[in-house]
């Protein structure tokens, strides 16, 4: 499965529960994860997708670290069925 098929299902799962999934781009920083999710009650999650059983790069570890430093919650989801479990908790 490609990881845009599970990007996309992250996206419109995080709408049907009333949030945006904006694509994360940060000029000049690369490792950044692929996803913001703003969710109800300013709740903040950032979201890094992988092909099944694909695994982050050190600099895309070194960036989740970074922000969990600040306080925010970093996901990596590599299935669908993570998708659905990480919508599931968020409810």
């Amino acid at each position: 499965m490609l990881e845009s098929v599970i990007e996309r299902k992250l996206k419109k799962q995080i709408e049907l529960i009333g949030g945006k999934a904006f694509k994360f781009v940060s000029p000049g920083v690369s490792g950044v994860p692929d996803r913001i999710v703003l969710l109800p009650h300013g709740r903040i999650v950032f979201v890094e997708l992988k092909a099944p059983g694909k695994k982050r790069r050190k600099l895309q570890e070194y960036r989740a670290k970074e922000l969990q430093a600040l306080g925010f919650r970093v996901e990596c989801i590599d299935s669908i069925n993570g998708v659905e479990n990480f919508v599931r908790e968020l409810k």
